[in-house]
């Protein structure tokens, strides 16, 4: 039988019957030393009587007075009454039994008789007296002999008490260790070795539940644990295979986006882009087929733009479908990634599909900022369900498809707006130079016909000599165009392409050209850089037709802002009076300044030269018009 008691109950049994067990011994000892210190209290009582007898025999040798006599006798019969009455104030009795009452009553019936020898008239005579003395004497040594004899007997008792405690001690001791090794020690040694066997790897192991105390629960809990690990290491190896698989999937989806993504990003053609994306998706989600729809702008349509491995057969019927008409091209914003079953060929939308053999559709949408842009169709000839990482990846892919197709249209609408922005600039730069030089071109040919029907020499000279001027002119300002627009910049550099122009100016017009650069700050953009060139062109232009100067300098200050200062020797003008040509070049540059945020200030007097002066603010950002663009070079 299980003994159903608690720990801590067998300890507290084994205890308190202990403990009883001490007290009552203890109690015992107490009494039987009570017993012994009251008799020999009263022992040494019964003692003083034989010297109160000796001095009462002197005394009345003697011939004391009668007081002392009488108060001698009152001292002995107060010891009487103590031996026989006891003293509450100390330990005082005497350890009663018939042999010591038998003795006692002797003595008192002696004395009743030697007191009245003690205190006749005339005294007895000295040997009479001290007979009937030595008898009463006698008679007191028996009463102690007896209550010696109880006090042997208690002394015995005492010993005997404490021989016994002695065994209770170590009897209480054995039961104590033994209780201990039969509770305690002993399921402890055998869950020990029940530890052991587990830590071998024997799983096996049970171990006997014989109590429901402590110990057997922890027991319990033992053999629940070792049935838990037998069971779990049992199941580890399908386990470590479960798993060891899941994360090969998980790599393989990771490798396969990883792959998806950067092919996204380093194609540029679309076409090329979208079917690759196709393929790559196809062989990743293990699918018999894939088609990749494109809607139109009111998402009523939806265009096959890329497939792999889907049959002629439906690329002919599903080149354009309409959104709702088939299980493919879902409009809604809130689509889902979804697995549709084809189950029957009878239903409109999965007849194509039945045909063919595919039993299984999946519909990824592809959205960009709350609309759908296209859908993604997977077709399997088995039934198939997705994990929900695979539907995570399922919609990453879709995002990354959105992303690049979007970021190419928006890649192809700067390049169109490039486009146009460089044929306005070109239009300005022929309308505000090589169209005003053929202007006035055609008015000197104009001028030439009539001098020539006139046959007026002087004339024909001269408006012959001003075609060959303007014809030189208009070639100075195309070579100058081409010199705009082959100009380059290198991002964190734009002292080298200033260099480079001041190079090209010198080689063109063949006057002495000079530069500084002063001061530390950040780099202009490279769309800044560009439109700051097309400026300091624009004022040599000026220079070249307008300054007949000798040398020219440009400064270059590094700071916030910057400033570009072209100083030249020339001839300068009037700012009140200054001629069309002139206003053109400088309405030109403040034009250009304006698109970029910066300010240019014009400086002249007559014969005394022109300065411009450009100002920038560093590291901010382009301020182009619409339709412009940093790619005007």
């Amino acid at each position: 039988m299980k003994n159903t008691a608690s720990l801590s109950t067998k300890l507290v049994r084994i205890g308190t019957g202990l403990l009883v067990i001490a007290l009552i011994s203890i109690g015992l000892t107490l009494w039987v030393t009570w017993k012994l210190g009251g008799g020999a209290a009263a022992l040494n009582e019964a003692g003083r009587m034989r010297m109160q007898t000796w001095r009462l025999t002197s005394a009345v040798q003697a011939q004391l007075p009668e007081q002392e006599i009488q108060l001698l006798t009152g001292e002995f019969d107060q010891s009487m009454a103590v031996l026989k009455n006891g003293d509450a104030a100390r330990p005082l009795f005497v350890p009663w039994d018939s042999v010591v009452h038998a003795r006692y009553a002797e003595v008192a019936h002696l004395w009743s008789d030697q007191k009245m020898r003690f205190t006749v008239h005339p005294p007895l005579e000295h040997q009479r007296l001290v007979e009937h003395s030595v008898n009463f004497l006698n008679a007191i040594d028996r009463f102690v002999l007896s209550i010696e004899s109880q006090m042997s007997s208690l002394t015995a008792i005492l010993n005997l008490f404490q021989i016994v405690m002695m065994a209770l001690a170590i009897a209480g001791a054995v039961v104590m260790l033994y209780s201990g090794y039969l509770y305690v020690i002993n399921p402890l040694s055998h869950l020990r070795d029940g530890l052991r066997k587990l830590e071998s790897a024997q799983f096996s192991v049970r171990l006997d539940v014989v109590s429901n105390d402590e110990f057997g629960q922890v027991t319990s809990g033992f053999n629940r644990m070792a049935a838990t690990l037998q069971s779990l290491y049992g199941n580890l190896e399908a386990q470590v295979i479960a798993k060891t698989q899941r994360i090969a999937a998980q790599k393989e989806r990771l490798e396969g986006l990883y792959g998806v993504s950067a092919f996204l990003a380093q194609t540029n053609d679309l076409s090329e882009l979208t079917q690759g994306f196709a393929q790559r998706v196809r062989r990743l989600m293990k699918a018999d087929a894939i088609a990749l729809r494109w809607s139109d702008e009111d998402v009523s349509k939806f265009f096959l733009l890329a497939s792999d491995q889907f049959p002629q057969v439906m690329q002919e019927e599903e080149k354009c479908l309409r959104a709702g008409a088939c299980a493919c091209g879902n409009p809604k914003l809130d689509a889902r990634t979804r697995v549709i079953p084809i189950t029957n060929s009878d239903i409109a939308p999965f007849q194509h599909c039945a045909r063919i053999g595919y039993e299984s559709l999946i519909s990824v949408p592809v959205r960009m900022h709350h609309k759908v842009l296209g859908e993604i169709n997977l077709f399997y000839k088995s039934q198939v369900s997705l994990a929900a990482e695979e539907f995570e990846l399922m919609d990453t892919l879709a995002s990354h498809l959105a992303t690049a197709v979007e970021g190419m249209r928006a890649v192809a609408l700067d390049r169109e707006a490039a486009i146009a922005g460089e044929r306005s600039l070109l239009a300005r730069e022929l309308h505000d130079s090589i169209a005003q030089s053929l202007a006035f071109l055609k008015i000197q040919a104009q001028l030439l016909r009539s001098a020539i029907s006139k046959n007026n020499s002087d004339k024909t000279d001269f408006a012959l000599n001003e075609l060959d001027s303007g014809l030189k002119e208009s070639i100075a300002d195309v070579r100058e165009l081409l010199l705009h627009f082959r100009t380059r910049t290198q991002a964190d550099d734009i002292d080298r392409a200033v260099q480079e122009t001041l190079q090209k100016f010198h080689h063109q017009t063949g006057l002495q050209v000079s530069r500084t650069v002063s001061g530390d700050g950040l780099p202009l953009p490279q769309d800044v850089q560009i439109h700051v060139l097309h400026v300091l062109q624009e004022a040599l232009s000026n220079v070249r037709k307008h300054a007949n100067a000798q040398a020219v300098v440009i400064e270059i200050h590094k700071g916030d802002p910057w400033r570009f200062v072209v100083r030249d020797d020339g001839i300068g003008f009037d700012e009140r009076n200054n001629r069309s040509e002139l206003q053109v070049g400088l309405k030109i540059m403040r034009e250009r300044a304006e698109q970029i945020g910066a300010k240019v200030d014009v400086v002249s007097e007559v014969d005394q030269g022109t300065t411009v002066t450009l100002r920038v603010p560093a590291a901010k950002p382009s301020k182009l018009k619409e339709g412009q663009t940093a790619s005007l070079s």
